[in-house]
């Protein structure tokens, strides 16, 4: 019989389907509902299953919709069965989402998919059925970050190496670099080892390791990283996995780090032939010291970025590769051909380097994967034509990509505004003026957010959100006030206003470290609740008694003495000042100085932000209870809000208004990046600007401040560098609104030193209004302070040291002296006791004695066997 292709008539023509025709309704029943509503370029990221493929998914392109849909199409062209599909991801709630579609799409199918979800738990589950190939039991417990530092507190203590020097938390984080670059104890360069501990960095971590041995126990980083060694060392079992995985597919293949990379591409090469060594699939897979994008001998970097700190384990960016190069590429053709693996991701959102993530992973696909076919997603259905426009634009200026251009068949819509304000808290004002003014044309504020560089600047905002009556959320994070070190110093200033505030002094008692464990304190709390009085003057009393070890007592009395010496001092000193005063004596600060963890310099300054914030305040009192209104703002999840987070915490979310402040060198691109990773940070940065703008669907707003308080020093900025790489044709240059009621009309003007004694009658906001009503409210006990204390006509510079006396004299004017109330305190616990002389008296820790001495509650008792003590009379009982 005639194939019909073969068939031919001269003169008669080639048919088509009529568009709308029965043919072509015919035809579009017949296809798979999944694959309705997908754009070309969509579609055959779903229907190219054979070979390599990377799909350059940029930002709203329908990326997960693509990696759903050719899960789907796998399974339903039969190519393959629901547990020889891989399918990773990055976090768990990506795959809780992914398993929720497919189940929409496939029904029950999704149930048999195992091998569906994040890069650690397939680790781990793999882990588990072949725990005792690499010295584990199949029960093995994983470790979290607190066992993990108690573990490395042990070895060092072995070492005798001091832990405030070397904190163990220091230690955690450089051996979690090694492990995400994929380096067991004896691959660790060893200018890297040396770092830490006097060069014992190596040794440490070798003992780390068969410590976790013995415990039967793995951390995080074993989950991937003995994978790795599994299946180097055992190729029948990385064989067993490698035919039964017809099919990887990889999400966010931009944010994988070098043992993803290697986990990954271990799995993705085709079965070798039995007695094959792993390293005829990756060269230098076994012995290879150096990782991909690092050098050997290089010491690890130990800064931290403004809101994102780099992890300290890992190399400079940018170090040359060492994993065979050309070398892997003749090995994958000259056998088979790669599996069918499938890595969907996007070079220009590539923003986590600081925790280990290789953008050059994804820009070497074509490398590591010769012959792979690359679509990219260009078509975005989230935001305006300017805004595409902006971020396209700048991210342009990037040379490590692979290029692409987004585009929209939405309208142009509004463009993208940049406005200068003359300090940080205009440009709070200005902005939340803005989001009431999109409140009243209808917005909902869940559409609203503000994204942010570094967290430090969410307190200027949450105050503003406060004065005006905003709702807002805080995403990714605590919120400024909520976070450890702002209530740990919150709880200082509580204890020198109000001694009687048991719940600030007990956090407070032994941070720092002062030797004062749960046994003091629950010692304290009886012998409070027994004279009825506060656990502060609890204190103070067992303090003149020998019922603590001679070491606890005194780091308890000096604590006592530094409140009450810090009480005299807030009568002569500013608050903003005796705030610094504090922090520094009570040792809190050199706390974090001394503390080598990722986050401590984002702690150090989150403290200068908070000393900061109290310069609008008359007094401590104002201040705090300011706080009290900020931190009894919780609303639910649900309710409408606007949106506060860092930009990377931004990554994945949209928005239909997006605030984009602190556009300023210095803080974005950030120094400290800058300073660190040269131009891969810069590129990093400007990423990072891109998803910045890409976040918003109707509008992105821009601002920038001329002066702006960072490490603690006011100094004037300039504009960010990614503000002129944005084209000018899709940006618009707009006022501040934030000055509009302080006589300045120009620029960004001169309004925050205009003597003016009170807001522009033109001022008509609901903010305005009610911190006015608020304002009238407060005239009588509060000096006009509005709201918990806003005050606008405060100078942000009020805080400088060369007015503390006259604010001194303002605090001597309202109250009396706290020490005179701290003196009447302790005189009134000195009540007379209900014991005798030569009363018969049990003591729990000394035992049986005789009272030979009464002063007040305070008894001198010669005991049996403890010899004379004195105790205070609540602790003994009459015999």
């Amino acid at each position: 019989m005639t194939e019909p292709k073969q068939l031919s008539h001269h003169g008669v023509p080639d048919h088509q389907p009529l568009a709308g025709g029965i043919a072509a309704r015919a035809r579009a029943a017949a296809t798979p509902q999944y694959l309705s509503g997908l754009n070309p370029e969509q579609r055959e990221a779903v229907e190219t299953l054979d070979g390599p493929v990377l799909v350059l998914a940029g930002a709203g392109t329908g990326k997960t919709r693509v990696l759903t849909c050719r899960i789907a199409h796998i399974l339903s062209t039969g190519r393959a069965r629901p547990g020889e599909i891989l399918s990773v991801t990055f976090t768990n709630k990506a795959a809780r989402e992914m398993k929720l579609r497919l189940g929409q799409m496939l029904g029950q199918a999704v149930e048999g998919m195992p091998w569906l979800g994040t890069f650690h738990s397939i680790g781990g589950r793999i882990l588990r059925f072949h725990a005792e190939l690499v010295q584990l039991k199949s029960n093995f417990t994983v470790l979290d970050v607190d066992d993990q530092i108690r573990l490395l507190k042990q070895l060092l203590q072995a070492e005798n190496i001091d832990d405030k020097r070397w904190p163990a938390r220091m230690l955690a984080g450089l051996i979690d670099g090694w492990k995400n670059r994929g380096l067991t104890p004896s691959q660790v360069p060893p200018g890297e080892a040396a770092v830490f501990g006097n060069g014992k960095g190596g040794k440490l971590y070798t003992a780390y390791q068969e410590r976790l041995k013995i415990l039967n126990a793995a951390d995080f980083g074993d989950l991937l990283l003995e994978n790795i060694r599994l299946f180097r060392e055992h190729p029948d079992v990385l064989r067993q996995y490698q035919n039964r995985f017809k099919f990887i597919l990889v999400d966010e293949y931009q944010d994988t780090n070098v043992a993803q990379y290697l986990w990954l591409r271990l799995l993705s090469q085709a079965p070798s032939k039995p007695g094959v060594p792993v390293s005829a699939i990756i060269p230098g897979a076994v012995d290879a010291a150096v990782i991909p994008g690092h050098a050997a001998g290089v010491n690890p970097e130990s800064g931290n970025g403004a809101d994102s700190p780099r992890d300290s384990g890992f190399a400079p960016v940018g170090a040359p590769r060492n994993d065979g190069g050309d070398v892997v590429a003749r090995s994958a053709t000259s056998s088979s051909a790669p599996k069918n693996i499938c890595c969907v991701g996007d070079d220009d959102q590539s923003i986590y380097g600081w925790r280990g993530a290789e953008v050059d992973n994804i820009l070497r696909f074509e490398h590591d994967f010769p012959g792979a076919k690359v679509i990219r997603l260009e078509r975005n259905y989230r935001s305006t034509g300017h805004i595409l426009a902006a971020a396209s634009h700048l991210i342009a200026h990037n040379e490590g990509r692979l290029g692409k251009t987004l585009r929209t068949e939405d309208v142009d819509g509004e463009k993208v505004t940049v406005t200068g304000s003359w300090d940080s808290e205009e440009e709070a004002r200005a902005i939340g003026e803005e989001i009431e003014e999109l409140q009243r044309a209808g917005h909902k504020l869940n559409d609203i957010a503000i994204l942010v560089r570094a967290s430090f600047q969410m307190r200027e905002f949450e105050d503003r959100f406060v004065t005006l009556g905003l709702p807002y959320r805080v995403i990714g994070g605590p919120r400024f006030y909520e976070r450890a070190e702002i209530r740990d110093a919150l709880a200082y200033l509580r204890v020198i206003n109000s001694p009687a505030d048991d719940l600030a002094f007990e956090r407070i008692v032994n941070v720092p470290k002062r030797g004062l464990g749960d046994a003091t304190v629950q010692m304290l709390h009886d012998h409070a609740r027994k004279r009825r009085i506060p656990l502060f003057e609890a204190a103070r009393a067992v303090t003149e008694t020998d019922e603590l070890k001679p070491k606890a007592r005194g780091s308890l009395r000096d604590l006592i003495a530094s409140f009450d010496r810090w009480r005299a001092q807030r009568e002569v000193t500013s608050h903003t000042e005796m705030a610094e005063i504090v922090l520094d004596e009570s040792g809190y600060t050199e706390m974090w100085q001394k503390d080598r963890s990722a986050d401590a310099a984002g702690r150090l300054e989150n403290l200068k932000e908070l000393v900061r914030s109290m310069e609008e305040f008359e007094n401590l009192q104002g201040f705090l209870e300011h706080i009290s209104l900020v931190m009894d703002r919780d609303g639910g999840a649900d309710d409408d809000a606007v949106s506060l987070m860092t930009l990377h915490s931004a990554k994945g979310l949209e928005f239909d208004n997006v605030f984009l402040p602190g556009w300023e060198e210095g803080l974005f691109p950030s120094q400290r990046t800058l300073d660190e990773q040269g131009r891969a940070g810069l590129e990093e940065e400007r990423r990072l600007a891109h998803v910045g703008l890409t976040r918003a669907r109707r509008r992105a707003k821009l601002y920038f401040a001329t002066n702006r308080r960072i490490h603690g020093t006011w100094s004037t900025t300039i504009p960010s560098r990614f503000l002129d790489e944005l084209p000018a044709h899709n940006v618009e240059i707009t006022e501040s609104k934030g000055g509009s009621g302080w006589g300045g009309s120009g620029g960004y003007g001169p309004s925050r030193f205009d003597n003016v004694e009170s807001f522009g009658s033109s001022y008509t906001t609901p903010g305005w209004q009610r911190a006015q009503a608020n304002r009238a409210r407060g005239q009588g006990g509060r000096n006009g302070q509005a709201g918990g204390g806003f005050n606008e006509s405060q100078s942000p510079f009020s805080g400088t040291r060369s007015d503390a006396s006259s604010r001194g004299d303002f605090s001597r004017n309202k109250r009396a002296p706290v020490t005179i109330e701290g003196e009447l305190i302790a005189k009134s616990t000195g009540t007379t006791s209900e014991f005798s002389l030569d009363d018969r008296v049990f003591h729990q820790k000394f035992g049986y004695g005789n009272v030979v001495k009464i002063d007040g509650n305070k008894l001198t008792i010669a005991f049996e066997k403890a010899g004379e003590k004195k105790v205070v009379d609540s602790f003994v009982e009459r015999v």
